[in-house]
Parts: C-alpha cells; structure tokens; sequence
C-alpha cells in the first residue's frame, strides 16, 4: 500500500513542475521572440518547429521504444473529422498567441487569455452545449469587467497585439468545443500524450502552408536560419517536458487542484513577467482588473466543477478529463 505522505510529496513536485514548467516556457517563448533579446521575430517557425518536435518525439515514445501507449479506437473517419479541425484550431491558436508576444508584454497577454472561459460560454450556448442562466451572466459579466480594467490600466497598449491575442483565444475557445462535440460524443476519450500524437502532425501541416508563404522569404533574406541549434533544441524540450507534467499532474491530482494550480501559475508569470521583461510596466489598475477577472474565473471554475460533480459524482475520470479540456490555455504555448 502506497505511502500517503509520498503521495502527497509526490502530487506537489507534480504541481510544482507544472507551474515551473508552464511559467518557463511562455518566459522562454517571449525571450526567443523578443527582437531585443534572441531576435527570432518569427511565431510561426517557432510554433511549426513545437509542433514537429512534438510529432517526432511522439512517433518515438510510442511506436518504436513503446515507452507510452496511445489511446486506441481512431478511425480515418475519426481522424478526418474531428482530428483535422481541433489540430486547425489548435495551430491557429499557438500562432496567433505567439504573434501576440511580438506586440504586448507577457504580463497584458496572461490578462488577456483571462477572457477565455467566456469565449467558451459564448460558443458553448451558441452551439447548444451550455445554458444561459443568470449566475453564469454574472459571472461572464465579471470577468470582462475584469479584463476590460486591466486593459484601461496598460501602459504601452498594441492593439495590434490584442488583436492577435484574442484570435488565439478564440482559436482556443473554438478547439475546445470542438473537443467536446468531435471527441466526447463519439465516445473516444484520449490521454494528453494521444492528444500530442493525433494532433500535433495535422497542427504542424497547417502551420507548414502559412509559414511558407508569410514567414519563409522572411528568414531568407534576414539570415534567420543561423538561429543557434542548442537553444532551439532546448525550447523545444521544454515544450515537449511541459505536456509531460500536465499529463502526470492530471493522473495524480483532483480536478479541483488542476484548476487552482492554474490560477497560481497565471499569477506568477504575470508578476515575474514584471521583473524578466523591460517591456512590462505593471500598474495598480492593472493587477486591480486582473483581480477581478481571475475571481470571476474563480467562480466559473467552481461552477462547472459543480456541475460534473453533481451528474456522476463517482466518475472522477470524467471530471478529470472535463478540465483538462477547459483548460485555459494550450498546452504547447503554455
């Protein structure tokens, strides 16, 4: 019988990694793309490189050293139906979410994504997947007061960049309903690690096209492809580590837990972005909107936990699998 104080260390190192890992990589994203650090002003060669990476890392773990399984029961049929448009969605979101560090600091991007979970309601009702009540109208009410507050307070706004912001999370909110009706209701239930091996080489196709005619003659003529082999390789790593610990932070902790170790990370890199970046200037009015809308997140996420709990409390797979795929953010650009 397993220890419970082991189980518990262990269900904190696994939190832990998350967050450091999560936090790490938007840090290192930013970094890489900052024309006044790297100098890689190119999201969607960063992003179609993840996506590659992942795909071959995926192909190896479970084809030839079978280190990992992957969720069986894809069809061609499967495939080409909900596979395609979630892999479509699921590039379109890291591309635009990058593009956006190319405009706006990490600290007004992690205030931004805090409107994601009313991108979903709103899709979610207009699809015939949620139900418009009063309580969920105030709370979606509360987190765009939010959102909208911090917005006042940014220094230096680009609305270029909340432009391209909010496309990913709309991106984003589109690849989770898609999730839900593509995925749930066929009855296939995928693992993080299947979700990488399925999704990653249809969101690397999508990536490859645009990349070619936006991005390619670009890193041409700039001599782009001299970007140092170790440090991409490392990025890389780190995006591939960060599924890793969200797959072992899903199997080894609560719904509950998962969501609050979320709202903590959201807080961190929005405060250590402050003290990495030069381009971050973090006002009152800023953390006072952020406030706001990460208590109306608060609410949502007590809300829906609520409610799967109340259809089969005993399920706690389902619920599990539920937050993970209303997680706020994508799991590579985390």
């Amino acid at each position: 019988m397993a220890d419970p104080k082991n189980e518990g260390f262990l269900t904190y190192a696994y939190l832990l990694l998350y967050i450091a890992l999560s936090s790490g990589q938007i840090f290192f994203n930013k970094w890489v793309l900052s024309s006044k650090e790297i100098n890689f002003p190119y999201p969607l060669a960063l992003t179609l490189l993840h996506m590659v990476f992942s795909s071959v890392v995926c192909f190896v773990l479970t084809k030839v050293l079978k280190v990992l399984k992957v969720e069986e029961g894809m069809t061609p049929e499967i495939y080409a139906t909900s596979v395609v448009p979630i892999g479509a969605m699921f590039a379109m979101t890291l591309w635009l979410g990058n593009t956006a560090y190319l405009y706006i600091s990490v600290a007004f991007a992690q205030m931004l994504k805090a409107i994601m979970p009313v991108a979903v309601f709103v899709l979610g009702v207009a699809v015939g997947l949620e139900v418009m009540s009063c309580k969920m109208l105030l709370i979606m009410s509360l987190i765009s007061f939010g959102v909208l507050v911090a917005s006042y307070g940014e220094i230096n706004i680009s609305w270029i960049g909340v432009v391209y912001q909010m496309g990913g999370v709309v991106g984003e909110a589109l690849r989770l309903i898609f999730m839900e009706i593509f995925v749930k209701r066929k009855g296939l239930k995928l693992n993080p690690i299947s979700v990488m091996y399925y999704v990653s080489p249809c969101s690397a196709l999508c990536l490859f096209l645009p990349w070619i005619f936006l991005e390619r003659s670009k890193m041409d003529d700039h001599g782009s492809w001299n970007f140092p082999p170790v440090l991409l390789i490392l990025n890389c790593l780190c995006t591939f580590a960060l599924n890793l610990s969200v797959f072992l932070v899903i199997t080894h902790t609560s719904a509950l837990t998962i969501r609050v170790a979320g709202v903590v990370k959201d807080w961190v890199v929005v405060l250590l972005s402050a003290a990495l970046f030069a381009d971050t200037k973090l006002t009152t009015i800023n953390l006072f909107g952020y406030g706001i809308a990460i208590a109306g997140v608060a609410a949502y996420n007590n809300f829906k936990l609520k409610k799967e709990a109340s259809r089969d409390p005993s399920d706690a797979s389902e619920l599990v699998e539920s937050t993970q795929r209303q997680q706020s953010q994508p799991l590579t650009s985390r």
